[in-house]
């Protein structure tokens, strides 16, 4: 495969396991802020339709018991300055809604975890900035977590990880 000269397979596999599980919480707390700097907008809208649905039944989405069962690249191409990582993801988890004001199930099954098989595709600029400007705020110059919330705890400004980083830019059910 035509990785990028810096790539660490390992290190990829356990920053996608962690996309994985950080969109599925953000969807049962309804806090996509909280994923917004490392997904295209495809996923956030997607995301966002979940939350809305089941909203409209009077519901909150629940995936519990999150397990990743298996993360494979699939593939790796450079197209335009740009690399694209298909990978296959195999994960087990709760899948039910529950009631907004109760909290009771209402719908989905809450005893047995159901096999779910996911495509993910992440894309990463040819030219990004150096890592360890990603490291500061863009915004002030203080330092900065990437995986909380995207945004300057200092200054509010936001972190764009397109600019620096991998970024999920589909997921889909298969």
């Amino acid at each position: 495969m035509n990785y990028p000269e810096d790539f660490n397979e390992s290190m990829f596999i356990s920053k996608v396991n962690n996309i994985f599980v950080k969109l599925l919480s953000a969807i049962m707390q309804n806090n996509l802020a909280s994923i917004d700097h490392f997904v295209s907008d495809e996923v956030m809208t997607n995301a966002q339709s979940i939350i809305d649905n089941t909203k409209k039944q009077g519901g909150i989405q629940i995936y519990d018991e999150i397990n990743i069962v298996n993360t494979k690249i699939q593939s790796c191409n450079l197209i335009e300055s740009v690399y694209y990582i298909n990978v296959l993801l195999q994960s087990k988890y709760l899948d039910y809604i529950i009631d907004i004001d109760s909290k009771e199930k209402i719908s989905g099954d809450d005893t047995q975890r159901k096999e779910v098989n996911y495509e993910l595709i992440f894309a990463k600029k040819l030219e990004v900035k150096n890592q360890e400007i990603a490291r500061k705020c863009p915004g002030c110059g203080a330092p900065i977590s990437v995986n909380t919330s995207g945004l300057c705890a200092y200054c509010g400004a936001i972190y764009n990880t397109e600019d620096y980083d991998w970024v999920l830019k589909s997921i889909k059910k298969i």
